[in-house]
């Protein structure tokens, strides 16, 4: 069983992804870490809870985090039209009993990865700030890191929140800029393969059919977030699995195969700022940096993650 910290901005993707480490017997989730991305801090962190709640799952701590980028303006408002404007397919679950905790969340990360040395597998589905901040205050952690997998970036496609650029690296593209080069061990699970695993919309009804609160909460957001898909891409047959896809890589690293490729990101381009630019050449002109994700076994995810998640 793996410890895994998930880092999250919690819409509905990240609502997936925390119900499918949650419920995974190969997870040891010994805490949750907000950011700013789909959503603001503060309702990243009421997602979170109300979610743990329905789950059972209170006892798992839920830290908030950074709530801007580090070194600039947001770029981005949060995404209503993909996620609600609660962040949750404007499904309004009751306001959750629990707490978030009182540590934010870098004090956490640092003091989870020093209590753990070599354990600790972090998994960002939001931007990069809570870690580029915890690398910043103690660089010690780099070495005490078993692995970092994040959801971000595009090496071989292009971006989704701009031509160019994948949201949670626009979402900070210094922060993200900082991990490449920390000397992190990190695998890129970008839209290089999560725009492949898709949640087809027959799926719903078998959730419906569960009657329970779970099932018919988790197709009430996907049924948001699927419309949302299909006024972006017409032709889709559901949506992507993003986040989910980087706990997959967690529970069975086979669900995915990676290249080790040098990395940065743009973060002066007037067009191009939040790019993950990939050294793609046979000799690259820089060492590798991170591992990224090119092919992805959907069908295996897909089947696995269904067998979890509800």
């Amino acid at each position: 069983m793996k410890k895994v910290i998930l880092d999250v901005d919690t819409g509905i993707d990240d609502a997936l992804a925390i119900a499918y480490a949650v419920n995974s017997e190969d997870i040891d989730l010994v805490g949750i870490t907000t950011s700013f991305g789909n959503t603001s801090v503060d309702e990243a962190t009421r997602n979170t809870l109300q979610l743990l709640e329905l789950l059972g799952r209170e006892d798992i701590p839920v830290c908030p985090g950074v709530e801007k980028p580090l070194f600039r303006p947001p770029l981005k408002e949060k995404a209503a039209f993909i996620h609600g404007d609660d962040g949750m397919g404007n499904h309004s679950l009751p306001l959750p009993k629990a707490k978030p905790s009182e540590k934010h969340s870098v004090e956490f990360i640092i003091e989870m990865i020093h209590k753990h040395p070599n354990e600790i597998t972090l998994v960002f589905v939001a931007s990069l700030a809570n870690l580029a901040l915890a690398v910043m205050k103690d660089p010690s952690i780099v070495e005490k890191v078993e692995r970092v997998v994040i959801m971000g970036g595009a090496a071989t496609v292009p971006g989704n929140a701009t031509p160019a650029a994948e949201a949670n690296i626009y979402a900070d593209p210094e922060a993200a800029e900082y991990v490449f080069r920390s000397g992190l061990p990190v695998t890129m699970v970008g839209l290089d393969v999560t725009m492949q695993t898709l949640l087809p919309w027959e799926q719903l009804e078998v959730w419906r059919q569960k009657q329970t609160p779970l099932g018919d909460f988790m197709a009430h957001i996907v049924e948001f977030y699927i419309n949302a898909y299909r006024n972006m891409y017409p032709n889709i047959k559901g949506c992507a699995l993003h986040d989910p896809l980087a706990i997959g890589a967690v529970i069975n690293p086979d669900f995915i195969k990676t290249k080790p490729m040098h990395i940065q990101v743009d973060c002066e381009g007037i067009h191009s700022v939040g790019r993950t630019i990939a050294d793609l050449r046979s000799i690259p002109a820089n060492p590798p940096n991170v591992d990224v994700a090119l092919e992805v076994d959907a069908d295996g995810f897909l089947k696995h993650f269904l067998s979890v998640v509800v």
